[in-house]
């Protein structure tokens, strides 16, 4: 096991990719007119890449047409005070062809707001991580 230099065990990508979908919501972080941005998304993974919906109008979709973005999941439980955190750096787009969106419809992607009938997908250049656990 890996540790850096806080102590903190380092996720290996595969570890990162495993626990990633994990949890149901993650955090994006883009641009949005020259200063960064954080939403809350609900997400699923389609292979290695990342996929969200959102309004066709919204600042997400217009910010994320092919950008460099982060991803980040994590999960902590405070009295054990032990947890995990993922992110992942990687490009966005809008999926427009139409095979690739009739695809994309039958994945386990609900989306917890109305309107969000436009897909972002992000491929992942990065995945790293750490992990909290205390001795025992």
């Amino acid at each position: 096991m890996k540790l850096d230099s806080a102590g903190l065990q380092v996720l290996t990508h595969e570890e990162c990719m495993r626990l990633l979908p994990s949890r149901p919501i993650g955090r994006i972080v883009f641009t949005d007119r020259a200063l960064p941005a954080v939403q809350p998304v609900n997400f699923c993974l389609d292979e290695q890449d990342i996929v969200i919906r959102t309004a066709a109008g919204s600042k997400l979709a217009a910010a994320t047409r092919h950008a460099v973005v982060a991803f980040e999941v994590d999960d902590f439980d405070p009295e054990a005070r032990s947890g995990w955190s993922v992110t992942v750096v990687g490009y966005a787009r809008v999926a427009d062809d139409p095979a690739e969106l009739a695809r994309l419809e039958s994945l386990p992607l609900t989306p917890w707001a109305r309107g969000r009938d436009h897909f972002i997908v992000i491929t992942a250049v990065e995945a790293t991580g750490r992990r909290i656990q205390q001795p025992t």
